[in-house]
């Protein structure tokens, strides 16, 4: 006998989820973690050699949770630069050798392509069935993350054909779309679903994008704690914390 399908477990108002990226579907976050520690780690100790500042790294996962997770590639850049008061030039399409914003999110970016290529991409699989059912029960789908990599990864993942819109980082800057915690990607792929705010599900491991969920008026914003941080969830605007989508799903 086939297997039963698994009910999602929602409230009768949504019919559409809208799904990031890194962290929630992909166990690509630690991948980008361990990117902008070797990026900003480099960036840091050639500045205190030139300054004579003392070398302080770039904190796993005190300064990635902060001050990048989520966020477009450049604002967690600027963010993180401001945080421990460094004021670079903004550069434009930069080399990955200069020393400016952009360069340094260039760096960041090549470390990361670097980094899937070679040890591939992993998927939360409580995740993956979560997505599957929520198709079959016949809600709409979307990907909504900050990542300009979103397709590779959900092509090198085998995922890409569960979802009907991606609104992604390449999209963002195309559109001019604030990233998170503004909601404007969220709202871009809500309406490309044809799905009011109200009636859309967002799901999120990250605190900026929670923020994000909230801020749209996002009809049911669930926050998916894979590093112990569910307080800061509950306390930016989830309206329930779960370690694995897969406590989302029941048998049948």
């Amino acid at each position: 006998m086939p297997d039963s399908v698994p009910r999602v477990i929602l409230p009768d108002r949504i019919s559409a989820c809208l799904f990031d990226l890194d962290g929630v579907l992909t166990q690509t976050a630690k991948i980008h973690a361990a990117a902008w520690k070797e990026m900003f780690d480099a960036f840091l100790l050639e500045r205190s050699r030139r300054t004579g500042e003392p070398f302080r790294p770039f904190e796993l996962p005190a300064d990635y949770v902060e001050h990048v997770d989520g966020k477009l590639r450049m604002d967690g850049v600027r963010a993180f630069l401001a945080s421990r008061g460094i004021a670079l030039l903004e550069g434009s399409d930069d080399e990955p050798s200069a020393v400016t914003v952009h360069g340094l999110g260039t760096r960041k970016n090549d470390l990361v392509l670097e980094l899937i290529r070679s040890r591939g991409v992993e998927v939360y699989e409580g995740s993956v069935r979560f997505v599957e059912a929520a198709g079959d029960a016949g809600l709409r789908r979307a990907v909504v993350s900050a990542s300009k990599n979103c397709r590779e990864v959900l092509a090198a993942a085998g995922i890409e054909g569960l979802f009907e819109v991606r609104i992604d980082g390449i999209v963002a800057e195309q559109r001019s779309l604030r990233g998170k915690p503004a909601p404007d990607t969220f709202l871009a792929a809500a309406e490309e679903l044809g799905v009011e705010p109200a009636r859309c599900a967002v799901f999120e491991d990250a605190v900026a994008g929670v923020e994000a969920g909230r801020a749209g008026s996002f009809g049911w914003v669930v926050g998916v704690d894979r590093t112990g941080n569910a307080a800061a969830l509950e306390s930016h605007g989830a309206d329930i914390v779960v370690a694995d989508l897969g406590e989302l799903l029941e048998e049948r």
